[in-house]
């Protein structure tokens, strides 16, 4: 009778062996909930042949012995050992990405148990991004734009009131006994809303038959850089707010602070330098197009020193600054050309850590077919909000008529 049960639990176990790798190499949605079904299965009847073989008599309990995951006889094997087994956090991810990557590429849709129960205001998101690719989306995102890591983020929920400082009292010198002047403290408010960014992409036939982490590399790649790109020129923009977050252009410079040029040249920057309030000295840059920066590269002022520098750090990158003024290239601004247009802004400074870009990053995807070409479509959406919060270090450089 034990031969037997030993026999029966060897091949139970060998079968779970086969079906296990076949699930780790497959891609298919269906067959792996289908070869996860017989997996349950077989721990169950497993489980039961080992309750059997345990409740046997035998005057020699080091001859119990089974051949419970794979084991051969002759193993010891406890009575209170389970041999249940369940599906783990990891593997449970791995189905939810691999029917993630079959509703990109295939349009199929996710099984409903798959999906997070979790309610979102996007309503027209047909699926949620696997947590995984949300966190490297928002990696790219942090690391590969010169604008995004400047600024300040922040995830107020949209319509929130963030009381600002509106006026810092002064002190004043008193003779002994004399009283001051009280000062109210007041402070404004600063609200965000909720813009939706869209990014639509087409993923083409031969993405369907990539491995999972490839598909993951191509999906992440499209959205991030698309996002980034949308993010950062619109931070840079004269956007005013109405449909987009409001650009840094968009607002009116303090008096003074606007300036304008016929030419470069090397008293436009000490004119630029002059404007900045000393308050806003310390953490305030440049941002302007290589372009613009390359022409100032071999200008020298009335003493002979160069106008630009670019060193270079322990890593090699470079470092540019114009009068010791660290300068952030960009290409969301119009170079400086003699066919420019009047009114055209080609270089500010600004300290971007005084814009704010409140972002809750709920992204989701959802699929269409177009009715004239055929062709499936698959957007990625997010929603962001951003605005200028102190716009004091902003000196604005326009071409003049």
């Amino acid at each position: 009778m034990r031969e037997r049960l030993l026999a029966l639990l060897k091949q139970k176990n060998e079968r779970k062996a086969a079906i296990t790798t076949k699930a780790n190499e497959t891609n298919d949605v269906t067959e792996l909930r289908s070869l996860n079904t017989e997996i349950d299965g077989l721990n169950s009847e497993i489980n039961e042949l080992q309750g059997m073989l345990n409740e046997l008599k035998d005057d020699e309990p080091a001859e119990r012995t089974a051949a419970v995951n794979g084991e051969v006889p002759g193993v010891i094997v406890s009575q209170t050992k389970s041999q249940e087994t369940r599906k783990s956090a990891s593997d449970e991810g791995m189905e939810y990405r691999k029917a993630f990557q079959q509703f990109v590429t295939r349009g199929t849709p996710i099984a409903a148990e798959l999906r997070s129960d979790e309610n979102t205001l996007t309503t027209d998101i047909g699926s949620a991004i696997p947590t995984i690719l949300i966190d490297r989306i928002v990696e790219k995102i942090e690391a590969v734009g010169m604008i995004i890591p400047l600024i300040t983020k922040t995830s107020f929920a949209a319509g929130v009131a963030i009381p600002t400082s509106g006026v810092k009292p002064v002190a004043t010198w008193v003779l002994e006994g004399a009283s001051s002047d009280r000062q109210k403290k007041t402070t404004g408010t600063i609200s965000f809303g909720k813009f939706k960014l869209r990014c639509e992409i087409s993923m083409s036939a031969e993405a369907g038959a990539l491995a999972i982490a490839a598909f993951e590399a191509a999906f992440v790649k499209q959205v991030s850089d698309a996002m980034v790109k949308k993010l950062e020129a619109t931070i840079v923009s004269t956007a005013n707010g109405t449909t987009s977050p409001k650009g840094i252009l968009a607002e009116t410079p303090e008096t003074g602070q606007a300036l304008t040029a016929k030419a470069l040249s090397y008293k436009l920057l000490v004119d630029a330098e002059a404007a900045l309030p000393v308050e806003y000295e310390d953490k305030a840059v440049y941002c302007m197009t290589k372009k613009t920066f390359m022409s100032y590269i071999g200008m020298e002022d009335a003493e002979g020193q160069p106008i630009a520098r670019v060193t270079y750090g322990l890593g090699g990158k470079p470092e540019r600054t114009l009068l010791g003024r660290t300068v952030v290239l960009c290409n969301y601004l119009d170079s400086f050309s003699t066919a420019l247009e009047a009114g055209k802004i080609f270089a500010f400074i600004f300290n971007f850590a005084d814009y704010a870009l409140n972002t809750v990053y709920d992204m989701g995807v959802t699929r269409k077919q177009d009715w004239d070409t055929e062709d499936l479509l698959t957007k990625a959406v997010m929603s962001a909000d951003g605005k200028v919060v102190d716009k004091g270090s902003l000196v604005t450089i326009a071409k003049s008529a």
